[in-house]
């Protein structure tokens, strides 16, 4: 019964994202390559040809269309995995190994192009040919989520840790157009990593180099003066700074500030209102 209602709830578009119909038709596209990708897996674990007749031994506690559901609800409102996991009734880890057996698969898909059906952006460099071919207003973001893995302790957690926030996060690029509608969501990669690195990691300069033209690009500046807010307290001065940056948003402008900057409302040392400084695990 349990089982019935999660999928139930998790199939509703406010939770999935996406219409009934639109699900059925993302997974009778995505069943066949999970399939032969978790047969594949199987097989390497077994290191031979299987036994038993196909349908035999475990079942497994998820069908595909449950771990279709669970990442889709994942991606659209990023609930913890041990929330989901209560709603089914299954361990925590099976739900993330679901969800990161099915991500790859979405990502493989593509980002759909609006105003153009059936058209995919599936690189960078189709998104700057996209945009070229257009006359796109491309705009560049970077999204940091906090994390609750690796704990402490294990190896490789200094690199999740990031300087800004120092918390466990991982990040990402994300493009879109002069509308706000997302066009491409880059690759993660642990938050210890800086945003000007992962540009040049993820092959973004070499996309300008490459097509040798200028690009406009749109940043909000702001910065915080001790001699004007009369402190040198490093958090009143970043809380100040981060309030006076929206208010220089889209405006083509710097903004110094000031003492009613100071004053703003901060969560966890982030302007309140700012998306995400509230809620665990959306991007700051």
């Amino acid at each position: 019964m349990k089982l019935t209602w999660a999928r139930a709830a998790c199939s509703h578009p406010a939770l999935s994202g996406v219409s009934r119909a639109h699900f059925g038709e993302l997974f009778a596209e995505l069943a066949a390559p999970w399939q032969a990708t978790r047969q594949s897996g199987l097989g390497e674990a077994r290191g031979r040809e299987r036994r038993r007749a196909a349908g035999a031994g475990r079942k497994p506690k998820l069908v595909f269309c449950d771990r279709l559901l669970l990442a889709l609800v994942h991606l659209r409102h990023q609930l913890p995995h041990e929330v989901l996991a209560e709603m089914y009734g299954v361990d925590r880890s099976t739900v993330s190994t679901a969800i990161r057996q099915v991500r790859p698969l979405l990502a493989a898909r593509g980002f759909a192009v609006p105003d153009r059906p059936g058209a995919r952006l599936r690189t960078l460099e189709d998104v700057f040919a996209y945009a070229e071919a257009e006359d796109v207003e491309l705009r560049l973001d970077g999204a940091e989520t906090q994390v609750r893995r690796p704990r402490a302790g294990r190896p490789g957690r200094r690199a999740f840790v990031s300087g800004k926030r120092r918390q466990n996060t991982i990040k990402t690029t994300t493009f879109g157009d002069g509308q706000g509608r997302m066009l491409l969501s880059e690759v993660v990669r642990p938050g210890r990593m800086h945003d000007q690195t992962a540009l040049r990691t993820e092959g973004f300069a070499e996309q300008l180099r490459g097509r040798g033209q200028t690009v406009d690009v749109a940043a909000s500046v702001a910065a915080a003066m001790p001699d004007i807010l009369n402190t040198r307290g490093l958090s009143v001065l970043q809380q100040a700074a981060d309030a006076a940056l929206y208010d220089g948003k889209h405006s083509g402008h710097a903004v110094l500030a000031d003492a009613r900057h100071a004053r703003h409302p901060s969560i966890n040392g982030r302007r309140a209102g700012r998306p995400g400084p509230e809620i665990w695990g959306q991007a700051a």
